[in-house]
């Protein structure tokens, strides 16, 4: 068995116990009457989803003989994975069981999209971006959309929390908390994502002469990185809290989604290359 078999594999049978542990979670959140046991079998049931999910991405690098995110299929599995194994590593130090279908249901439609939509099968890469900057500047876009996505989850289910009168809402985390977590990971995520940038900046002075050139991608990483600055800047320094900060924080998580599938998709651009 070759090594872009066991990749693809991988990731169905990952897909399939996070469908699991999707469920589960869901049945959690609606009305069971063990709680803490179906937060358990999720939590597993996602922890097994991660580690094959990871020998995936690693049989994936195998078969390409580089690093595994080339291209959107690989940015996909590969995001999907860094949001999974945060998630964990957050679920693992605190109780966020309540939340946890809203973090697993948009990880289970990346990683179906990846599969049906944005496949290719294994490839050469393009001659720009044959450089060591390829693992450094994709790999830390990887890791902040990581963060960016708890962050989007956890403002979602803080206006959920803040708003709804519902059982459902009784069963979330409470407001405070998710916002608090949700702060914490956008500013880790704005953190690596601003490293990111000037990654990308040193890279495409060294493939195309130039540190900026307003290529669509990097406007839009330049977007990206505006709302959350707008966003950490109003909740340190302006003091702003609850809705309007949860609501920047998804405006933020949008501008990301749009830089990864609508401009690859939408634009011609020096990053064309990394679309379908």
């Amino acid at each position: 068995m070759d090594a872009a078999l066991i990749s693809n594999l991988s990731v169905l049978i990952s897909s399939i116990f996070l469908t699991l542990a999707t469920y589960v979670s869901f049945i959690r959140l609606i009305g069971s009457k063990n709680p803490n046991r179906f937060a358990k079998i999720s939590y597993s049931l996602t922890l097994v989803s991660t580690i094959v999910l990871a020998i995936g991405v690693i049989a994936r690098g195998v078969a390409a003989d580089r690093a595994p995110w080339g291209n959107m299929y690989e940015y996909a599995i590969a995001g999907t994975l860094a949001v999974l194994f945060v998630y964990l590593i957050i679920a693992r130090r605190q109780d966020i069981s309540g939340i946890a279908v809203f973090v697993l249901m948009p990880t289970l439609l990346s990683l179906g999209l990846a599969q049906t939509v944005l496949y290719i099968p294994v490839a050469d890469l393009v001659p720009a971006l044959k450089s060591g900057w390829l693992v450094i500047h994709v790999a830390s876009t990887i890791i902040a959309g990581g963060g960016f996505s708890l962050g989007f989850a956890f403002a979602v289910g803080q206006l959920i929390a803040a708003k709804s009168k519902s059982k459902l809402a009784e069963k979330l985390p409470t407001e405070s908390q998710l916002e608090l977590l949700s702060y914490r990971v956008s500013a880790w995520g704005f953190a690596v994502w601003t490293f990111a940038v000037l990654a990308g900046a040193i890279w495409a002075e060294e493939a195309w002469g130039r540190f900026w050139g307003w290529d669509p991608k990097e406007t839009w990483a330049l977007i990206t990185w505006i709302a959350y600055a707008a966003y950490l800047h109003a909740r340190v320094t302006v003091g702003w809290r609850g809705g309007k900060a949860a609501a920047i924080a998804i405006v933020g998580y949008l501008t990301y989604l749009f830089n990864f599938f609508g401009v690859n998709i939408l634009f011609d651009g020096l990053h064309s290359y990394g679309g379908l």
